[in-house]
């Protein structure tokens, strides 16, 4: 038996030996590396966590979009929109639709003086009537007496008639509102500078608003224009003029609030120069607290644009519904500035239209625009004959 355990031993021990030899070279053999795969054009490039580790920790909120693919998508910017221009309405249509709305707010004067004169009996009762109501309309003391007198020269006072009645009070009143006015606006300058329109008035008096409607007036007769925003006190008047001007896509020179005046007028004016347009209009300040400042104040604006091109208007704008009180406003800027035309707004509602014959006759220059409304378009050319008309009803 003792054979037995001995050989069991030995062959024990043979396996314990071949067991540590094949051990001692599975350690010796090296791994074979493992070939990388190249990554494809359509594989996404990521971050390894190995690369992460070597990341900056600033960067460790950025993490999630080192994930992400990164595509070569183009940048879509939208376009600026286009902003909406008005279309201004032609001078035609409207003095056609401005004759409309006077005869509808003035007519009742007309209508009263032809009744009178229409009487069987022309007595002194009915000629003081005829007096009255001339002077209620703000025609004036000296204007109201002239067309009486012409007017009983015409008409017999015995009732006996030496013509229509309405035909003869539309020669008188044509005459008394003048024709023989030039009333164009001079808006072209020489040897090819802009012709410079400047606008005075108080504020309040719509002069801001006339500015505007003039550019629409002048760019549906297809001129260029560029528009100075001088008004500088308020700042609500150079932000109403830039609107103005966006409407109907001409340009707005203007300055912070409370800038020189005439430099701002200088620098429209010397743009509009530059560029070539037509016409500057420049917008004024119209504070009347003292006479003599708004006096040198207008003198400066208007000798600092003349350095440049020649004043062609000089425009003053009132309101029509103020009545003889304008005149006095009337006087103070004739002796500021030489103005050559006269702007009446709201000649509507409760403004009288005699007014155009006592501020022609108060400065001795024409009414060259009316107005009858709060529209953009509500301004047109002054025209003596359709002005009769229209109060005649």
């Amino acid at each position: 038996m003792e054979w037995l355990y001995l050989v069991i031993g030995i062959a024990v021990l043979a396996v314990v030996a071949l067991a540590g030899l094949v051990t001692s070279r599975t350690r010796r053999t090296p791994r074979r590396p493992v070939e990388p795969t190249e990554p494809t054009s359509t594989t996404p490039t990521t971050t390894r966590p190995a690369e992460r580790e070597a990341l900056p920790p600033t960067l460790e909120s950025d993490l999630p979009l080192l994930d992400a693919p990164l595509l070569d998508e183009p940048v879509v910017v939208e376009p600026e929109p286009v902003p909406v221009r008005d279309k201004p309405e032609s001078t035609r249509s409207r003095l056609a639709r401005l004759r409309e709305r006077l005869a509808g707010s003035q007519g009742g004067f007309g209508r009263g003086l032809l009744a009178l004169l229409s009487r069987d009996r022309l007595d002194e009762d009915t000629w003081e009537s005829i007096e009255d109501l001339l002077l209620t309309a703000d025609i004036g003391v000296a204007p109201t007496q002239q067309v009486v007198d012409n007017l009983r020269t015409r008409l017999r006072v015995d009732g006996a008639e030496a013509g229509d009645p309405r035909s003869v009070l539309r020669d008188e009143l044509i005459t008394l509102v003048d024709p023989t006015m030039d009333r164009r606006l001079q808006v072209t300058g020489d040897d090819g500078k802009p012709g410079v329109v400047l606008v005075v008035g108080v504020n309040g008096a719509g002069k801001t608003t006339t500015v505007g409607k003039i550019a629409r007036i002048l760019v549906a007769e297809d001129h260029t224009v560029t528009l100075g925003a001088a008004d500088t006190f308020r700042a609500a008047a150079v932000e109403q003029l830039a609107t103005w001007g966006e409407r109907v896509g001409v340009e707005v020179v203007r300055g912070a609030e409370g800038t020189d005046p005439a430099s701002v007028a200088f620098e429209a004016v010397k743009q509009g120069v530059e560029q070539g347009v037509d016409t500057v209009i420049v917008d004024t300040a119209g504070r009347l607290q003292n006479k003599q400042g708004l006096m040198d104040e207008l003198g400066k604006v208007k000798r600092v644009i003349e350095k440049q091109a020649r004043v062609t208007e000089v425009l003053l704008v009132l309101d029509a519904t103020t009545g003889q009180n304008g005149l006095i406003q009337a006087r103070v800027f004739r002796e500021a500035v030489d103005v050559t035309g006269i702007v009446l707004t709201k000649l509507d509602g409760s403004a009288k239209g005699g007014i155009v014959v006592a501020v022609q006759r108060e400065l001795g220059v024409p009414v060259k625009l009316v107005g009858l409304g709060e529209g953009p378009d509500d301004l047109a050319p002054f025209d003596a004959a359709a002005f009769v008309d229209a109060l005649l009803g």
